[in-house]
């Protein structure tokens, strides 16, 4: 005669939460990825350009939006409805821009 406590986390409940919670996460990231397409397409011509150091900050942006991303990541409700592959992004951008400013 024991109660059955329901799932809350219902399959079906989840398609919704994701559209809702995907919102905040693409308004983060899309501004890192036109951050990052910045940086790739700028092109600084020698050592004494200043367009260097424009692709350095732009790096920098775009570092520090995908941190703001994985910081709305990590929060329980959305590792637990969104999945991993939301965190594919921001490392991938990151390391992109990184990898730009220090080539740059």
């Amino acid at each position: 005669m024991g109660l059955r406590r329901e799932n809350i986390d219902l399959p079906e409940d989840r398609g919704c939460l994701q559209w809702v919670l995907g919102i905040p996460l693409a308004l983060s990231y899309a501004p890192a990825v036109y951050t990052c397409y910045l940086t790739l397409s700028l092109h600084p011509e020698g050592r004494d350009d200043p367009l260097r150091e424009d692709v350095r900050f732009l790096a920098g942006c775009c570092l520090v939006l995908c941190l703001a991303g994985l910081l709305i990541t990590i929060t329980p409700l959305f590792r637990r409805t969104m999945g991993r592959w939301w965190f594919a992004l921001p490392f991938l951008l990151a390391t992109i821009a990184y990898v730009r400013a220090q080539t740059a």
